[in-house]
């Protein structure tokens, strides 16, 4: 039976285990640095009475799940965030997921629910490793005569 909610290419447990494991992974790549940055650059909606409690980022994604901008299926709010603080690391992992979990490309249109932020396209290749045809060759040095 179709669910509105439910993606239709891969079974909703499937992905929430993807999801938790997403969210593992940022965790282990997210400082408590990092979390106070983080916060900054969402004091919009957080409150500043909330924030305090907020002292690692497990406790920052369970904020932003609970006020509804952090969901397996609606990662644009922190793509937003992790691109103005500056962290390519979080956003091409964030984008490995959407590529691969949500099944939805970089190519497809940039501006769907999941993806507002086009420069995050951008990121993609920085991480990556050079393909042999980009990494530039050169020649022998010239013989002595």
């Amino acid at each position: 039976m179709y669910h509105p909610y439910r993606l239709p290419h891969a079974p909703s447990h499937q992905i929430m285990a993807e999801y938790s494991s997403l969210l593992a992974d940022l965790c282990e790549l997210i400082t408590v640095e990092d979390v106070e940055q983080l916060k900054s650059a969402c004091k919009e909606d957080i409150p500043e009475e909330q924030s305090s409690t907020i002292t690692c980022s497990k406790d920052w994604f369970s904020y932003l799940e609970k006020n509804h901008k952090l969901a397996q299926d609606n990662l644009s709010y922190i793509e937003h965030i992790f691109e103005i603080s500056r962290r390519p690391d979080l956003l091409t992992r964030l984008i490995e997921y959407r590529t691969t979990v949500l099944k939805i490309s970089e190519d497809q249109e940039i501006d769907t629910k999941l993806t507002r932020i086009p420069s995050a396209k951008k990121y993609k290749d920085i991480i990556r490793q050079p393909s042999e045809d980009d990494i530039i060759k050169l020649a022998p040095p010239p013989k002595k005569a």
